[in-house]
């Protein structure tokens, strides 16, 4: 879009300005659909090719395909220079995976390991034909880390960022399945996907494709659900289950595949059996010289004990039930990293703290606030903070989300106001801000 003055010419003077392009979500750079829509339509339930993510990107200036997340470059340093272990990586050849001792050796003076990645092997293997996996991304190269938090944030789910190089004519792993979603970004290169339904719906992490083998093989020779070759900049969506196998092309290719690992009802009923086990009656042995060949008197126990469990759920607290939902939450919540933390900048902004000093909430930390009594609770990551309520409004603004100051806490006088906010700094829950507009 251009945007110029009253009389058409720009505001430098003779060539209109471009207006710059509106930044787009994680989540929507995946899309060619509404995120509304992507919620609703295929979100556990179908598979989406985005081509070029997405032509209408491209035609509004906002498209620019994966290679700030990931690049070849970005490899050669993970690497040559970043001294990667595994299981931060691993190569796999003709379905198979390699032994470490294949692409790892001895870390030499001063580092008494073995498994460090030898790029020199890493080069054999890659010329004979393997693909390589860089394991965890979201955890090593910056542009995925800030990637990845904010497409957890988005979804609600965590997630984990893998890279897989694959030489050209070359497969990595046979046709499989996954026990989570996955977002497939192609980097550079090109890759063929073949795409099948699932063979069981919706698996969980233990129900692997490994055990279910023959099917997967049988409806590999199916006629295929899509077939495309994936080109840079394109994306695909796969819910977890749908087969899936790819070759790439005439030269290297390289894609980030993002695995969003779900949390389901099946995750919260195994909560509330384990709460169950506070029922007397459950936790009773079963009856002295109960023979267990004994099918049909067998079924009469479970019976009793399914009848009983449902009793016990159906029967628990309001209480009980949140005890159990804070635990599933706090527990996925701490699945997902939030923003990095500069321990020396943090240090440096307690010094330096002032009134109009801006800072903002760590990005993906997501806290629970919770008051109890005269007390407020803030729950991070894996620890409680305790705080005394008078400063309850204060933490409820400063966990927004929202850039503000110590001078714009409320009820706190200019003291209090400092003793707080030192102590977010301190306990990494804020990190310094940018300007404020009017400050």
């Amino acid at each position: 879009m251009l945007r110029t003055d009253e009389t058409g010419a720009s505001e430098s003077g003779g060539r209109p300005r471009i207006a710059p392009a509106p930044r787009r979500s994680a989540l929507e750079r995946c899309l060619d659909v509404p995120v509304a829509e992507f919620a609703d339509r295929y979100w556990s339930k179908a598979a989406l090719l985005t081509p070029q993510a997405s032509q209408v990107a491209i035609t509004q200036g906002t498209s620019q395909g994966f290679a700030d997340l990931f690049s070849t470059g970005a490899v050669d340093e993970l690497i040559s220079r970043r001294g990667l272990r595994t299981p931060f990586l691993r190569m796999a050849k003709n379905g198979s995976v390699l032994a470490s001792a294949s692409f790892t050796r001895s870390g030499g003076s001063g580092a008494s390991i073995a498994d460090q990645v030898a790029d020199d092997k890493v080069l054999a293997q890659l010329a004979g034909g393997a693909t390589l996996v860089l394991q965890a991304l979201h955890r090593t190269w910056p542009p995925l880390i800030e990637f990845g938090t904010e497409l957890a944030g988005e979804l609600g789910h965590p997630v984990q960022i893998n890279a897989y190089i694959t030489p050209p004519q070359n497969q990595g792993f046979a046709a499989h399945y996954d026990t989570h979603d996955v977002f497939v970004l192609q980097v550079s290169g090109s890759k063929q996907w073949t795409i099948h339904p699932p063979v069981l719906q919706d698996p969980l992490p233990n129900q692997t494709w490994d055990l279910r083998k023959p099917e997967v093989e049988a409806r590999a020779a199916e006629k295929p659900l899509l077939e495309t070759v994936l080109q840079p900049g394109d994306a695909l969506y796969l819910p977890r289950g749908f087969l899936h196998s790819a070759v790439a092309q005439g030269e290297v290719s390289i894609h980030l595949t993002v695995g969003v690992h779900p949390l389901t009802a099946y995750d919260l009923a195994k909560e509330l059996i384990d709460a169950a086990a506070n029922d007397r009656e459950l936790r009773r042995s079963l009856p002295m010289g109960v023979d267990v060949t004994d099918v049909q008197a067998l079924t009469e126990h479970v019976r009793s004990a399914a009848e009983r469990l449902a009793s016990a759920v159906n029967g628990a607290s309001p209480e009980r039930m949140e005890s159990v939902a804070r635990r599933v939450g706090r527990r996925h919540k701490g699945e997902t990293r939030p923003q990095p933390l500069a321990p020396l900048a943090q240090l440096t902004a307690l010094r330096a703290l002032e009134h109009r000093t801006p800072l903002r909430l760590r990005s993906g930390l997501r806290p629970a606030i919770r008051r109890a009594g005269e007390r407020v609770n803030v729950e991070v990551l894996d620890s409680t903070i305790n705080f005394p309520v008078l400063v309850h409004e204060a933490l409820l603004m400063a966990m927004t989300g929202a850039e503000f100051r110590p001078c714009d806490l409320p009820n706190l006088d200019d003291d209090d106001q400092l003793v707080l906010t030192r102590r977010l700094l301190r306990e990494g829950i804020v990190v310094p801000g940018g300007d404020i507009p009017g400050a």
